[in-house]
């Protein structure tokens, strides 16, 4: 398996806004090869950030955000519309101005949603949306998403996949999660077999305070105790941090990083 690649750029801006060229180029590269594009949203403040400077950006253009599938790797299990939601904090920056069809936009469901205040149906009937979006060639029961992002916390977790958490075991593309280390408690999240089907998964991390994850994450942790060491896409997987981010690197991974 072809180990991550790592980019780091000077700061947490350039960060953001190279990220966002990068998304326009493997959006319009898998649009122009399979005629459809689909990418799994991460939340988070840097995601968000690059959610906001796509929106910003004249190349967002050269998108066709009418044939673009969008789905999330988590979701806060909170009311629709809630303003800590990943979804409605990502409709606000870039979704509801771009232009997509919103049969194509794939939200986990809120706590006040068809499945009530039940995270675990909640879970399967995104399971059962994302197995209907599967195509033979997809070779598993999720799609082959073109471009999945992740951020990373400073413990390591992705998604909302924690350490040491039962969702790091789990063989179900969805599962809902009880008792997270973070607020809200209750989660909805895509698990290590849907995010390793995507073609290319994507770290994003700023801030000295992820450092010694991103370290572990690239020097050989378990994905029990460390989640984001068990991410790998099907073609490429990036580690795409600022220089505060990649501080702890020892020199022989940093050494194939960008400037």
């Amino acid at each position: 398996m072809t180990p991550p690649a790592i980019v780091i750029h000077r700061d947490a801006d350039l960060l953001a806004r190279a990220v966002t060229a990068r998304i326009v180029t493997a959006l319009v590269d898998a649009q122009s090869a399979r005629g459809n594009g689909s990418i799994v949203l991460t939340g988070g403040g840097i995601g968000t950030a690059t959610l906001a400077g796509l929106r910003a950006a004249p190349a967002r253009d050269a998108i066709d955000w009418r044939r673009l599938d969008v789905w999330w790797g988590d979701e806060r299990f909170l009311p629709a519309g809630d303003p800590d939601r990943n979804e409605t904090q990502a409709r606000a920056a870039l979704l509801d101005d771009v232009g997509l069809d919103p049969a194509r936009v794939h939200p986990m469901a809120a706590s006040d949603g068809a499945d009530g205040a039940d995270p675990e149906a909640a879970a399967a009937s995104y399971a059962a949306q994302l197995a209907a979006a599967a195509r033979p060639e997809d070779h598993g029961p999720v799609p082959a998403f073109d471009l999945l992002l992740l951020g990373i916390g400073p413990d390591g977790h992705i998604a909302s996949m924690f350490p040491e958490a039962p969702a790091v075991h789990d063989e179900r593309p969805v599962v809902a999660v009880r008792g997270s280390l973070k607020p809200p408690p209750v989660r909805l999240t895509l698990t290590f077999p849907a995010i390793n089907a995507a073609r290319e998964v994507w770290i994003l991390a700023a801030g000295e305070e992820k450092a010694r994850a991103v370290r572990l994450a690239l020097s050989g942790a378990g994905p029990v105790q460390l989640p984001a060491a068990g991410v790998r896409g099907r073609v490429a997987t990036r580690f795409l941090l600022d220089r505060a981010a990649a501080s702890a690197l020892p020199q022989s991974l940093a050494r194939f990083a960008s400037p």
